[in-house]
């Protein structure tokens, strides 16, 4: 084996390459535990204008530089809300990467309320990938993923509109994302339940909460969570020797080649390749920021201003984080969420333990299900 890297290689010029545009800081629903206070973002509940948008886009096309593939993940609150301002924004992009011999992946995230076959048709031909939220079984989901007045199953209006958008993207790249909480301890059964509904490509996420929160989860609530993904594990095995495979995302881990090593050392970029953007033209690190004091970083007419906050972001890798200097999975989680590292250990240099021990034994159950790979070559998993 090599020597283990002890500091970081000289490294290449970084350059901004994805924007999250924030289009709409409203939504539709009232999900319980919902980090964007139900849409708003903790501000006044606004729509992003197209004149920002696309001021968005040429910040974008400058702060990239030599750059070639560029990325706009469209986010709210729900993107869907905004549409007309979405479908004119893919198309000025598209417009101003030909000029400028640049190309652009699309991604959007929505809760589906708004679907419609006019709006599919357009995601299928310009959306490089979407993302569709859904918390799994129907008593599940409607109890923390509610609309405006309370009334109604969310769960069965957007079941019939996700499944028809997924057949209709013909092998296109989508997948369901779920959120468990204390709620819903027994997530794999929410994933099965994804999956019986002909879902192939599925997230489910754990909640990021205060503890206090009834739905939060806690100390106590980890081991449990940990037997899970362990059930998890057994159930993606199950399905996939059944000829019924399913992809999770955080199972995926690719042993042999992977990640390059910046990323491997700095995981998603968030500060300083990655920026969301808010509907007045902000810029801040990522979505989970946006409109938090302290994080601003400048906005799409200056560029980026705070260079002490992006160079923090930048530096915050795993070779400076102390714990995560000897921690054997350190090149598979790049040190974590910085947004969570921030809300619950403080310090964007200090990982969440209790992130870590989830992360942890994520990629023990993908190195397994890695080995029941290479041991049964004809199994499809």
């Amino acid at each position: 084996f090599s020597p283990d890297l002890t500091e970081v290689p000289p490294r290449p010029e970084t350059v901004v390459k994805a924007l999250c545009l924030n289009i709409a800081h409203d939504c539709n629903l009232r999900c319980e535990y919902c980090f964007a206070s139900t849409g708003d973002f903790k501000g006044e509940r606004e729509l992003m204008g197209l004149d920002v948008a696309r001021s968005a886009v040429d910040f974008l096309i400058r702060a990239s530089k030599h750059r070639k593939q560029l990325e706009i993940d469209f986010f709210g609150g729900e993107p869907l809300m905004n549409w007309d301002v979405v479908r004119e924004t893919v198309k000025y992009a598209e417009e101003e990467a030909a000029k400028h011999g640049k190309t652009f992946r699309f991604t959007i995230t929505t809760n589906g309320l708004g679907l419609n076959p006019e709006i599919e048709e357009f995601i299928n031909e310009h959306m490089y990938n979407v993302v569709l939220s859904i918390d799994g079984r129907k008593e599940i989901n409607d109890k923390v993923r509610r609309t405006v007045s309370g009334r109604g199953s969310v769960y069965d209006v957007i079941v019939p509109k996700f499944q028809r958008l997924v057949h209709s993207r013909q092998g296109k790249s989508y997948y369901v994302r779920g959120t468990f909480t204390a709620h819903n301890l027994d997530f794999a059964s929410d994933v099965d339940h994804l999956h019986d509904l002909g879902f192939e490509q599925i997230s489910m996420e754990p909640v990021v909460a205060d503890p206090s929160e009834g739905y939060a989860l806690r100390e106590e609530h980890l081991p449990r969570i940990l037997q899970e993904y362990e059930r998890l594990a057994e159930l993606y095995l199950e399905r996939a020797r059944q000829g019924r495979a399913f992809s999770f995302f955080h199972f995926n881990v690719e042993l042999a080649k992977g990640p390059c090593l910046y990323k491997r050392l700095s995981g998603c970029g968030a500060g300083y390749e990655y920026l969301a953007v808010t509907p007045k033209g902000d810029l801040f690190p990522c979505h989970q920021f946006a409109g938090q004091k302290g994080f601003l970083l400048g906005t799409v007419w200056t560029g980026l201003t705070n260079h002490e906050l992006s160079t923090e972001f930048k530096d915050a890798h795993v070779l400076n984080k102390p714990a995560c200097r000897v921690c054997w999975a350190k090149y598979f989680c790049s040190g974590g969420c910085e947004k969570n590292n921030m809300e619950f250990a403080g310090k964007l240099r200090t990982s969440d333990e209790f992130t870590c021990q989830m992360e942890k034994k994520r990629l023990e159950c993908a190195f397994f299900l890695e080995a029941a790979k290479s041991e049964t070559q004809n199994c499809a998993i």
